[in-house]
């Protein structure tokens, strides 16, 4: 009699697991959490509900994503089921592009109707003018320029330790790696130290205005995830010294330098839109 559990599909059904509700109760917990830190004032004594829910968050995540490391070594990530976490990756990219997509909407609205913006923010700044008369703002051919040129050699860096591991090359996609990690973690690092010079303000109330509050939300959501896709090809440079990569089953590192690129292109946009669009005729700051 034929075994009655054989599998005779190439899909995946997977064991029951505990992570989408824990990810559900720390997604929660997080947002609660953030929304009493934010009214009841900034001080730590107020976060610990917060800070519970990314802990919560940052367990699911590991465990969740060790579960799904450990289905691939088992062999049930078929064909059909690489193809369709390929699906997903390019939806979850999709929705960071419509993240991106509001902040230049911000930016672009206050920009082209830059008096109903400067009212809106009741700050003492001449109307009519972008960006605001009074403000400096960092020159684009300056360290702008420095972290554009980081992060498109790492889009080739990323590029080469692809190839290197399409052709089982593992000496390539380790170097190649550790030069895209060093990369991002110097852009991170250049981009710190330029908010620590910033000639505006982050905060409305120590001097910030609508120009500071649309470039810090574009520029810092951006730099965030740089910060996780550094992490994310840290992990990725781990497995691979592991052995955990075959020139035809490697998602994860696929994944990883996917959403790499999309960072590289992302910038390229807030290059051009804010660094340099939105510094003509302003007055720049030098340092």
């Amino acid at each position: 009699m034929a075994d009655s559990h054989a599998k005779n599909h190439d899909y995946h059904l997977v064991d029951p697991s505990p992570w989408p509700l824990t990810g559900s109760i720390g997604a929660l917990t997080m947002a609660i959490g953030a929304v009493h830190w934010m009214h009841a004032g900034k001080t730590w004594a107020v976060s610990w509900l917060f800070l519970l829910g990314t802990a919560i968050v940052l367990y699911t995540m590991f465990m969740w994503w060790r579960d799904v490391v450990r289905e691939s070594h088992k062999g049930d990530h078929t064909p059909v089921v690489q193809l369709h976490l390929r699906y997903g990756m390019l939806m979850f990219i999709a929705s960071e592009v419509m993240f991106f997509v509001a902040w230049f909407w911000a930016f672009f609205e206050a920009s082209l109707y830059a008096d109903s913006a400067i009212q809106a923010t009741r700050v003492e700044l001449t109307q009519g003018m972008w960006p605001p008369a009074g403000i400096e703002v960092f020159d684009p051919w300056h360290l702008p320029l420095l972290n554009t040129l980081i992060l498109l050699l790492s889009g080739t860096t990323v590029t080469w330790a692809h190839h290197a591991l399409i052709n089982n090359d593992r000496n390539g996609l380790k170097w190649g790696l550790i030069c895209t990690i060093a990369l991002g973690a110097l852009f991170s690092c250049i981009q710190a130290y330029e908010y620590s010079v910033a000639p505006f303000a982050f905060k409305m109330e120590n001097g910030g205005n609508i120009y500071s509050s649309t470039f810090f939300m574009a520029t810092g959501f951006h730099g965030f995830h740089v910060l996780i896709g550094t992490i994310f090809l840290i992990v990725c440079l781990f497995r691979a010294l592991a052995g955990h990569f075959t020139p035809k089953q490697h998602f994860g590192f696929e994944a990883a330098a996917w959403y790499w690129h999309f960072v590289d292109v992302v910038w390229l946009f807030l290059f051009a839109c804010i660094y340099v669009w939105g510094s003509y005729g302003a007055t720049i700051a030098h340092h």
